[in-house]
């Protein structure tokens, strides 16, 4: 389970509250985005439910507060999911290295 300050509480288009964790919160061209995934993930085993994911921007108001908004630019909005993709290819391709790093390791005497 998340910790507390890592979940936040969105309004849904009908009008439901639905609690999201921040799972990743990644920075391209100087804004960042965060990744959400309902609560709920942690809580059950639903696939259906961990595949809604939310993308949205940390925006600062004239105060220097952050907030999230949507991403509202198609083209930002696919940039956003192509920065990701590439992070999660390389996060697999690490994970890849250190599992041939221990298969040699045990190889050697």
């Amino acid at each position: 389970m998340p910790d507390e300050e890592n979940i936040i509480t969105l309004v849904e288009e009908d009008g439901k509250e639905r609690d999201y964790a921040i799972d990743e919160i990644i920075e391209i061209d100087d804004a960042k985005y965060a990744v959400l995934i309902p609560v709920e993930c942690f809580e059950e085993d639903e696939e259906e439910i961990c595949e809604e994911a939310i993308i949205m921007k940390y925006e600062v108001d004239e105060k220097g507060d952050e907030y999230l908004s949507d991403i509202e630019d198609d083209e930002e909005y696919e940039r956003v999911i192509e920065a990701l993709e590439a992070f999660e290819e390389d996060d697999y391709d690490y994970d890849d290295d250190e599992d041939e790093d221990e298969d040699d390791d045990e190889e050697e005497f």
